[in-house]
């Protein structure tokens, strides 16, 4: 098992989580992002740049991705693209993306599209705060936890 990271769009309060936990557990961990990201150096993570282009990270992310490896992401076409692997993707805010729950936020996902597509002004999504840290984290330490 490993993780991988979707890291263009990471909120930097969940990289210090991220990063004592696969230190602590000695997890091998993909970071895949366009550019260069701000992450800590450690012997279990890799660092991978992919060309910049549109899904090119995503791409990479799931051609390196197998059965029950966990992906962090915000992306939700991608952690469709992960469940139909048979891993598990973790949103940013602690959303767990499975094959119970995948559809239902894809659904969600889709409708918004096309309302903004029809020409209604939506919001986008809420400022990142401190309870999206907290959800994060508990849902990364519960997936975790069954993992070890």
């Amino acid at each position: 098992m490993k993780i991988l990271i979707d890291a263009d769009a990471l909120p930097k309060a969940v990289k210090p989580i991220i990063y004592r936990a696969v230190n602590k557990n000695e997890i091998k961990t993909i970071v895949v992002s366009n550019k260069k990201i701000s992450f800590e150096k450690s012997p279990s993570i890799e660092y991978i740049i992919v060309n910049e282009g549109i899904d090119k990270a995503d791409d990479e992310i799931v051609s390196l991705c197998e059965k029950n490896d966990l992906v962090i992401t915000a992306d939700i076409p991608l952690a469709d693209r992960i469940v139909k692997k048979d891993a598990i993707a973790l949103g940013h805010r602690g959303e767990i993306y499975d094959e119970n729950s995948i559809q239902n936020f894809l659904s969600i996902r889709n409708l918004m599209a096309e309302i903004r597509q029809s020409g209604e002004i939506t919001k986008g999504p809420k400022p990142f705060c401190k309870k999206d840290i907290q959800n994060f984290a508990n849902s990364f330490s519960k997936f975790l936890y069954k993992l070890i």
